[in-house]
């Protein structure tokens, strides 16, 4: 098994970066849902450091609740534009405030999905804060509220994001080296 370094290209974000960025959003979602009734909903597994980190920096008192989603096909590394719920809430969000806690935005397809099965629910706001914007490979708009930064268009990790389900745990964003994901997934 190769370890976080043996596979980085570059640090993209580092750990201060999000440090700072992360208590900047928090603040400003503190603000903004002043005396609301606000739920967190994390979409799993990706965006469960972002929420740890975000929710200790939102003064605002909150519930938070999780939501597993799938969008890529078995064994793939790049988006397969069809999106199951693997995991539904477990509360009802109608005329409740719900802030989608995602790591990161790509070609919308999978937040646009995600959204509109929300709003069918009739919460009283729905809107989204994104660790990463990816928004040069977008393909469907999506209103993204708060984000934490615009990234280029890199296979990236760390910081909830994987590689083949390692490495969420590396403590910064990482670009990943395309040798690593340009190799065949069999080997």
């Amino acid at each position: 098994m190769q370890t976080a370094e043996d596979i980085l290209a570059e640090v993209l974000v580092s750990e201060a970066q999000l440090r700072q960025r992360v208590h900047e959003l928090g603040e400003q979602i503190t603000r903004d849902y002043a005396g609301q009734d606000l739920l967190l909903l994390c979409i799993l597994r990706g965006g469960v450091m972002f929420l740890t980190d975000l929710m200790r920096q939102i003064r605002t008192p909150h519930a938070i609740d999780f939501m597993a989603i799938s969008s890529y096909g078995v064994g793939a590394r790049a988006s397969a534009g069809n999106v199951r719920v693997i995991l539904d809430i477990n509360q009802s969000i109608e005329n409740r405030h719900v802030l989608v806690v995602e790591d990161i935005v790509d070609t919308g397809h999978t937040i646009h999905a995600v959204l509109a099965l929300l709003a069918a629910r009739q919460p009283a706001s729905l809107k989204i804060c994104a660790l990463l914007d990816k928004s040069s490979r977008r393909e469907v708009e999506v209103p993204i509220h708060y984000v934490g930064f615009d990234i280029p268009n890199k296979y990236v990790f760390g910081y909830g994001l994987d590689v083949d389900e390692y490495y969420r745990n590396v403590p910064y964003i990482g670009v990943v080296k395309p040798e690593v994901y340009l190799k065949p997934e069999a080997e």
